[in-house]
């Protein structure tokens, strides 16, 4: 049986054969609009036939790429086959779950297509898109498991990446997951720790404090020291499938950007890679211990531990798999009641985190890229905890240094200058319209409004316009009849995104790309901010003097810890 395989390419706009290979056929060609492309096994000789209206230029761009990825297939095959070989068998068997959970997706699209053929109003946009929809897309990855659901948080925290439909859809991808067995838990404790976990451990609750796509936490006590601990362990195969997973990503990277030339300039394989660093990075704990000594190291040496504090690591009861930490008692930042019953200027404690976190952005190798909530505590003794260093960043003196200015711009409405440090932060292949950009953006931030719930009495006070849900509860004490004030802050994730999603949506539209590290830092400054209105709400987090942004020319301090 004769085989033909037809590689693809981007010629002049349009997608076209690059070349064919082909075994027991004399000739083997293909037409596309003017250009032919045959292959003669005699001699493997390669030959192309343009239209008389083709100029000598275009035949030699195309001539180039041709020989580009000509040179380049040797290259290819090699990643391939080794990448093959790394994943080993277990590729075959995420194979085989990958098309059940196509099948199983697919299904559904099916069914729902078929009802709403007969509906009036046709068939909606997301049925029409089939399984690249964002709903179905969405459901297909939390089909598939751990990779394709931190793939979707990827997603979710990259709008300058990906298009909002998407970054809005995948916020669903940070919901809570299931608990692994507690025996299986321990069997990964014994097997990591060599022993007995009642050698190392006098008690470990067999109910996860918190269970994540990766990893679940339990509460412990240490043997001997008495010390109340947590213990994060991978949950059981995690590393395999991610893996075989991401294996599988890469090599359809390698491949699309080797048909499409054109997707190399937009980085899809850098970009694959990234991704594929960070997952990894993730999954090994000795790597998390590593930030945390780095941040504890920081706050020792600018004499910040009475301010802020990280958990104290146990090297000796942690491994790849296991990570035994000190346990920090305190409640989110959220939490207005509690933080109240703790400190009598939340303020203050808003501010210490702030000029905390500000500050390890140049004096560490790395910063906390995941300050929600559940990550940062006000601890009973009044410190700010910083918890879970597994999503950090890497900031660039050039992505910082217009930063300084993007932020200094937000807070004297300068849009001229904000303009100025996106186009300067941003990649583009061609000239921007600065003062255009700057109207552009002075329509987004004119039109941001705030949002208040009076839940008053047991009865609500919506005004359903605004955004920012600000909870306020009062309840009568039966003792003195005096009435306590509350706040809670309920916020959407999705509409935490929203005017970065703008900012980002504009930018793109003037043919802007950001780095990654633009999304991290704006979304923890999105986080603070969800925390400035909460605790301090007539102060402006990027005007208030207490708060120190610091500048760029102390960059030479950074990498110390």
């Amino acid at each position: 049986m004769a085989s033909v395989l037809v590689f693809r390419g981007f010629v002049h706009g349009r997608y076209a054969p690059l070349f064919t290979h082909q075994s027991q056929l004399p000739v083997t060609s293909i037409l596309t609009n003017s250009k032919k492309l045959a292959y003669r096994s005699n001699g493997l000789r390669l030959y192309a036939r343009y239209s008389e209206s083709q100029s000598p230029r275009t035949q030699d761009l195309f001539t180039s790429r041709l020989q580009d990825s000509v040179e380049n297939l040797p290259k290819l095959v090699e990643d391939i086959v080794q990448t093959s070989i790394n994943t080993g068998p277990r590729g075959a068997l995420r194979l085989a779950q990958g098309i059940q959970a196509v099948i199983g997706v697919g299904g559904e699209w099916l069914a729902e297509l078929s009802q709403s053929r007969n509906s009036p109003g046709g068939i909606p946009s997301q049925l029409q898109l089939g399984l690249l929809s964002p709903l179905y897309l969405r459901k297909l990855f939390e089909r598939l498991g751990v990779t394709y659901i931190k793939l979707g948080q990827f997603i979710a925290s990259a709008p300058t990446l990906f298009p909002p439909e998407y970054v809005q859809e995948f916020q669903y991808c940070f919901d809570k997951a299931p608990a692994v067995p507690f025996d299986e838990i321990k069997s990964i404790l014994r097997e990591d720790l060599a022993g007995p976990i009642d050698s190392i451990y006098e008690y470990v609750d067999p109910t996860p404090l918190a269970s994540a796509s990766i990893a679940q936490v339990h509460a412990a006590r240490l043997k001997g020291s008495q010390a109340d601990v947590v213990i994060k362990v991978l949950k059981p195969g995690i590393e395999d499938v991610l893996v075989a997973d991401l294996n599988f990503i890469y090599v359809v990277a390698r491949i699309v950007e080797f048909l499409n030339p054109e997707l190399s300039r937009a980085s899809l394989v850098a970009i694959v890679n990234d991704i594929r660093a960070s997952m990894l990075e993730e999954v090994d704990f000795k790597k998390e211990a590593a930030n945390i000594e780095s941040f504890r190291r920081y706050l020792d040496s600018m004499g910040l531990t009475r301010q802020a504090t990280a958990p104290k690591v146990y090297p000796e009861f942690s491994t790849k798999r296991v990570l035994t930490m000190e346990r920090l008692y305190g409640v989110p930042l959220t939490d207005l009641d509690s933080i109240s019953s703790l400190v009598s200027d939340p303020e203050t404690s808003l501010i210490t985190a702030l000029n905390v976190w500000f500050g390890s952005l140049l004096a560490c190798e790395t910063f906390h890229a995941d300050v929600h909530a559940g990550n940062l505590w006000l601890l009973r003794d009044g410190r700010i905890g910083f918890l879970d260093f597994g999503i950090v960043g890497r900031i660039s003196p050039k992505t910082w240094s217009a930063m300084e200015v993007f932020l200094g711009s937000i807070a004297t409405e300068e849009y001229e200058s904000m303009a100025s440090a996106l186009i300067e932060m941003g990649a583009t292949n061609t000239d921007v319209d600065s003062r255009a950009f700057a109207k552009d953006l002075e329509k987004i931030f004119s039109s941001i409004q705030a949002c208040i719930t009076i839940y008053i009495d047991k009865r609500f006070y919506d005004f359903q316009d605004l955004d920012t849900e600000v909870v306020v509860a009062t309840a009568t004490r039966t003792d003195t009849n005096a009435t306590a004030i509350s706040a809670n802050l309920v916020v959407d994730e999705r509409q935490m995104n929203a005017l970065f999603l703008d900012v980002v949506r504009v930018s793109e539209s003037y043919g802007l790309r950001f780095p990654r590290e633009f999304a991290l830092l704006m979304k923890q400054l999105l986080y603070f901010d969800r925390y400035t209105r909460l605790l301090a709400p007539d102060m402006n987090m990027l005007q208030d003097q207490r708060i120190t942004i610091a500048s760029n020319r102390r960059m030479t301090n950074r990498n110390r810890y």
